[in-house]
């Protein structure tokens, strides 16, 4: 196999084609040898997906973590979910004895955890965990309530400081404000958004003068709390504040028609996250969006390049940052256009725009394959570099994968993901309802 040039024609030579036996987790590993060389000693190791919800994805990142903790000793699986609601999720892989159905749609924001192949995943960590020296532990590190909502944090904050500080009575206010962002689920973010922009000022103000009080008075008090409670509630709570701080950064933007503090404070804050784990947990594997794990910054429509998650991580740990990104060919993808909302959650994939990573990577072979883009021979490494775009879904968007990835896995055909029926059963009614419209 010889590598062309042409937009239309480009393709890698056989030497950079790394064939995956298989997608499936419980096969065995022995086909992911390679990765010994290439991850080395990196101390986070992201794994990208092209867009949420696709059976392939979910089954690429179990086999992956196997191999990880099996074979390098990784300690946890961060994961682009609401950091507050991920413990319920941790407590479950570590022996808890909470619902799966239950956990998977309340431990985990954004739809993510109502699927099939992610509870399978969930359920080998909580396996591999029985009787472990080193258990495994499960991270989210996105902002809770699918981004929007304050309240599953600020709960969460209320009740750790009812321990720490029983004489501080958080302002009643403060709550009632907030509410008006709680949302069941990811379909009703349109609508609290609009419900926040219609708040007076006044009330906006007061929200967010009210959340910086509790994180002066849990700062300023740090030494006392850590005496009346475990160190790792406080700094589990103080996290959970920061983040609760920048969806309220985000949605007052958002109100005054910035998207864009929306994507920079995410990503940032996603990064902070991953720093708080790495004080815990010597390898991380992160799983999250080529979108956010990319060194290169995001191109949204309508918006300027922004710095994403993995640009913010390759400048504060450098070598120790890995990145795999993800490539599709045909299939079903998350459908990003208002009928989403109306239960078509999926749509078609058409096949990748010449020119485009996943041209030059479909292009290359017909079963999924990874390539080390550190690895490439001058003609390979040529071939990558006149690519200048990359698919999100169905968009495109300007990219040099040579600066954004170390790794490209390709997946030529992508699937919808199983819906989990016990974890639908446990979701609020609107989620119920538009997975039904989709199974008409």
């Amino acid at each position: 196999m010889t590598t062309e040039t042409s937009p239309t024609s480009a393709r890698l030579s056989i030497e950079a084609v790394q064939p995956l036996r298989t997608l499936d987790p419980d096969e065995p590993l022995d086909d992911l040898a390679w990765l010994d060389e290439a991850i080395g000693d990196a101390k986070v190791v992201a794994i990208g997906e092209n867009a949420h919800y696709n059976r392939e994805s979910y089954q690429l990142r179990h086999r992956l973590m196997r191999y990880l903790v099996e074979h390098h000793g990784f300690g946890a699986y961060a994961m682009e979910s609401g950091f507050a609601e991920g413990w319920l999720v941790d407590d479950r892989v570590r022996g808890g004895q909470g619902r799966p159905g239950h956990v998977l749609a309340n431990g985990m924001t954004s739809l993510m955890g109502l699927w099939t192949e992610m509870g399978s995943h969930l359920e080998w960590m909580r396996q591999r965990n029985r009787g472990a020296t080193r258990p495994v532990g499960f991270y989210g590190i996105d902002l809770s309530g699918s981004n929007v909502s304050l309240l599953p944090g600020l709960d969460a904050v209320i009740a750790y400081l009812a321990e720490a500080d029983p004489e501080f009575e958080v302002d009643p206010s403060v709550r009632e404000i907030a509410s008006v962002l709680a949302v069941p689920s990811a379909f009703s973010l349109s609508q609290a958004v609009t419900a926040y922009g219609q708040l007076p000022g006044e009330r906006r103000d007061a929200l967010t003068a009210g959340l910086a009080e509790i994180a002066a008075r849990m700062e300023g008090r740090r030494l006392d709390y850590r005496r009346r409670t475990p160190a790792d509630a406080y700094e589990r709570a103080l996290r959970v504040l920061r983040l609760i701080v920048v969806i309220d950064a985000n949605v007052r933007a958002l109100a005054r028609g910035d998207q864009e503090s929306l994507f920079v404070n995410r990503d940032a804050a996603m990064a902070d996250t991953v720093e708080w784990i790495l004080r815990r947990e010597d390898r991380i594997m992160l799983a999250a969006h080529n979108g956010h794990i990319q060194r290169w910054p995001a191109q949204w429509p309508g918006m300027r390049p922004t710095a994403t998650l993995g640009m913010h991580l390759a400048d504060r740990i450098g070598e120790n940052y890995l990145v795999i990104g993800v490539t599709n060919g045909t299939g079903q993808t998350l459908n990003t256009s208002a009928d989403f909302y109306a239960g078509k959650l999926f749509t078609d994939l058409e096949p990748p725009r010449p020119g485009s990573l996943d041209a030059l990577m479909s292009a290359s072979s017909d079963r999924p394959f990874a390539t080390d883009l550190r690895r490439l021979s001058p003609t390979d490494t040529e071939a990558v570099r006149t690519v200048s775009q990359q698919r999100f879904g169905t968009l495109y968007s300007d990219v040099s994968p040579l600066d954004a990835y170390d790794i490209i896995v390709h997946l030529p055909q992508v699937t919808a993901a199983e819906p989990d029926g016990a974890a639908l059963a446990a979701s609020p009614h609107e989620v119920q309802e538009a997975f039904s419209q989709w199974a008409r």
